[in-house]
C-alpha cells in the first residue's frame, strides 16, 4: 500500500508512512471499538498533495479516486449551513425538503466490495462556523452523529481527514528563499529540517482550535513545499495522465505527444509556484499545451496515430506544436 501511494504522491514519503499503519490496523481488525479507525489533520501550503494524498488512498482501497465522501466546509461558513450536514429536526421548516449531508447510506456509497471502510473528507476545516468543530467532536471521539431526525450514524467504519491551509503564509515566509525555480535550477537548496514548519503549522491550529478538539486528531501531519526533484516527477506523472485522456477520450482517433527536456523545462518554469504548489504545474500545462494542442485536433490538424511534438519556440515565451508522421 505505501508503495502504490507513493506512486502518486510525490514528495511527502512522511505522511504516507505515518497513514498506512492506521489502514492496516483497520484492515486486521484491530482498530479500537467505538471511535472512528483513525483522524487525521493534514496541513501544509496549497498545491502540495493534501486532498490529492485523500484521493490516492481511495484509488488504492477500492479502485477509484471518486469514493470520497467530501465535504466542503468553505460552503459552512455560517452558523446556519452546518445544520445542512445533519438536516432540520421534526416539526422545523425545511425537514421533509432538506436531506442532510452526513448520513448512513452515504457513507455506505463511498464503501466498494474491496473495502468496507469510509473515506471523509473535511476539505478546508478551518473555514467553517465553529459549530462544525463542536459536531465533529461526537463523530471524532464516540465514532457516532445523532441526525436531525434522531437517526444516528455510525463513523467507527471511516478513515477521517481534514485538510487545513493555517500556517501556510508563516511557513513560505520561513521558506521563500528555498522555494519557486530557483530550487530547480539549483540556485538554492531546500533544507531537509522541517521541524520548525511543523512547529509553525501546529502553533496555528492551537490558535485556531480548542484542545478538546485537538486531543480527538489522531496525527497532525505537515506537508512540505514541493522541491524541484518533485515537480519534475509530478510533471511526469501529469503529461502521462494527459496521454491517457487523449487514448482513452479519442479511441482510434487517438495520437501520441512528444514533450523533448526544453518543453518540459518550460512547463516547470511558468508552473513553479511558491503560493500554488502543483496545482499551478497543471494550471500551466492547461495553458500552454492543451490549449494549443485543442485548437490543432478541432481544425483537423492531426491525423489518427500521428505524433505530435512539442518544442520550445524560438522566442522562449511559447510551446510550437507540429504534427509528425505517424508513430511506427
Amino acid at each position: 500500500m505505501a508503495a502504490q501511494l507513493a506512486e502518486r504522491i510525490i514528495g511527502q514519503p512522511d505522511s504516507l508512512d505515518a497513514i498506512v499503519p492506521y489502514v492496516q490496523m483497520y484492515q486486521a481488525g484491530l482498530s479500537p471499538e467505538g471511535r472512528p479507525a483513525g483522524v487525521f489533520l493534514l496541513l501544509g501550503p496549497t498545491g502540495t498533495g493534501k486532498t490529492r494524498t485523500v484521493e490516492a488512498l481511495a484509488e488504492v482501497i477500492h479502485g477509484s479516486a471518486k469514493n470520497v465522501l467530501r465535504i466542503d466546509c468553505g460552503e459552512y461558513q455560517m452558523e446556519h449551513e452546518v445544520a445542512k450536514l445533519i438536516g432540520a429536526p421534526p416539526g422545523y421548516l425545511g425537514h421533509r425538503e432538506t436531506q442532510p449531508v452526513l448520513t448512513q447510506l452515504r457513507l455506505n456509497q463511498v464503501m466498494s466490495d474491496r473495502a468496507n471502510i469510509a473515506i471523509v473528507l473535511f476539505d478546508e476545516v478551518e473555514k467553517a462556523a465553529p459549530s462544525l468543530t463542536r459536531l465533529l467532536l461526537g463523530i471524532l471521539d464516540k465514532g457516532t452523529l445523532r441526525l436531525g431526525d434522531n437517526n444516528t450514524v455510525q463513523f467507527e467504519r471511516t478513515l477521517i481527514f481534514l485538510t487545513s491551509n493555517l500556517g501556510a503564509r508563516e511557513m513560505a515566509r520561513e521558506l521563500r528563499p528555498t522555494l519557486g525555480f530557483e530550487a530547480i535550477s539549483g540556485g538554492a537548496t531546500a533544507s531537509d529540517d522541517y521541524s520548525r514548519l511543523e512547529d509553525v503549522a501546529i502553533a496555528a491550529v492551537k490558535r485556531k482550535f480548542p484542545p478538546e478538539f485537538i486531543n480527538r486528531i489522531d496525527l497532525m501531519l505537515t506537508y512540505r513545499p514541493l522541491s524541484g526533484e518533485a515537480m519534475e516527477k509530478i510533471l511526469d506523472i501529469q503529461l502521462q495522465d494527459l496521454a491517457n485522456h487523449i487514448s482513452k477520450r479519442l479511441g482510434e482517433r487517438r495520437f501520441y505527444l512528444q514533450v523533448p527536456r526544453r518543453a518540459r523545462r518550460f512547463l516547470l518554469e511558468q508552473g513553479t509556484s511558491s503560493q500554488y504548489g502543483a496545482r499551478e504545474l497543471k494550471r500551466a500545462i492547461h495553458r500552454h499545451l492543451m490549449h494549443p494542442l485543442s485548437a490543432l485536433v478541432a481544425d483537423g490538424c492531426v491525423p489518427p496515430g500521428a505524433i505530435v511534438r512539442c518544442d520550445l519556440h524560438s522566442g522562449g515565451k511559447r510551446l510550437d506544436l507540429m504534427p509528425l508522421e505517424e508513430a511506427a
